[in-house]
């Protein structure tokens, strides 16, 4: 009997083990999740980093190239190019040493617009439809025949490790949130976890965060007044103006507080966050939003659940001016935003 329990709780800590692993990136897969990324935002010196450690792991040059072409769709055809003479090169100083890896099969037969509409049928889970393709029928005739005709009707790159870099483009750039929410839930019916979209997220949110315009800084000195991590560089204190630039890992936010005699404005510089005065309604915020913080006004503010989030902080000059730290906001809360 007791040789059948141990049997029965080795295997299911093996079975454990197992879907953990599962729903965790591999390296091969971490390494592609930052290509994506650093070709999104054109970063060519984080891209040959991130390039050399898919090559140390076992990525092929083949898998690179076609993640690459296939960055055109979303980020462009002069950040694709770039970053496709920064894999060259990166390959020929390696000295041509790494897997090339597999040719894509030929070309299902056919007109591409057909199979191409039958590939995005499949990817999605569903057939697509819009106003906006009604409206300009020319842009569902390029995704049908080119984007899912011509890139992903070569297979050998899946259409898994395809989402995975796209979620990791879209990541980085601003203002194509419902794309991104669209190809999560595509990559998601293509096999990729809860999990994995989560580290997806983060880490393509932490490059991003590597771009902040005043420098990233050191972790706040007032973390103990935050829920999540927070980081601030100090931009200027003199003429009397304090400056700050406050950045917010993904669902960090700050406790509800008050500034009293003098207020406070937030300028805006990078992801998406979330501005809540006591009893009004959340205001998202992106970059270029200004928010006037009056004095005496309960509020919080911090990062919205899937993005860093960067603001400069700007005091407003008073006499005997303080904040003063009230009580955290609520997951409960929080968690009703989108």
């Amino acid at each position: 009997m007791k040789k059948i329990l141990l049997v029965v709780i080795l295997f299911t800590l093996f079975f454990m083990k197992g879907n953990a692993m599962a729903n965790t990136l591999s390296k091969q897969q971490t390494a592609i999740v930052k290509v994506a990324s650093y070709t999104a935002l054109g970063d060519q010196n984080g891209l040959k980093q991130s390039l050399m450690e898919g090559l140390d792991n076992g990525v092929t040059v083949n898998e690179l190239k076609e993640i690459l072409v296939q960055s055109y769709a979303y980020c462009g055809f002069p950040r694709s190019l770039n970053a496709l003479g920064t894999l060259m090169q990166t390959v020929n100083e390696r000295g041509n040493q790494d897997e090339l890896g597999k040719e894509p099969s030929a070309k299902p037969e056919g007109e591409a617009l057909v199979y191409g509409e039958q590939n995005q049928t499949r990817l999605v889970g569903s057939e697509v439809k819009g106003e906006i393709f009604t409206f300009a029928p020319a842009i569902d005739e390029y995704l049908k025949a080119h984007l899912f005709g011509d890139i992903f009707a070569r297979d050998n790159v899946d259409w898994k490790t395809r989402e995975l870099a796209t979620i990791a483009m879209l990541a980085v750039r601003d203002g194509v949130e419902s794309q991104l929410n669209a190809h999560i839930s595509i990559g998601k019916h293509n096999g990729l976890s809860n999990e994995q979209v989560d580290e997806i997220m983060q880490i393509a949110s932490t490059i991003k965060a590597q771009g902040v315009v005043f420098g990233f800084g050191e972790e706040n000195p007032y973390g103990q007044y935050f829920t999540g991590k927070s980081y601030l560089q100090k931009i200027t204190t003199e003429n009397g103006v304090p400056m700050f630039n406050v950045t917010f890992e993904p669902k960090c936010r700050n406790n509800w507080h008050i500034h009293h005699k003098g207020g406070q404005i937030l300028l805006v510089t990078q992801g998406r966050g979330w501005y809540q005065e006591w009893g009004k309604p959340a205001r998202e915020l992106k970059p270029g939003d200004v928010v006037n913080i009056p004095a005496e006004t309960k509020h919080w503010h911090g990062a919205a659940k899937d993005s860093w989030f960067t603001h400069i902080a700007v005091e407003v000059p008073s006499d005997g001016g303080s904040t003063e730290w009230l009580e955290p906001v609520s997951d409960e809360d929080y968690n009703k935003l989108k």
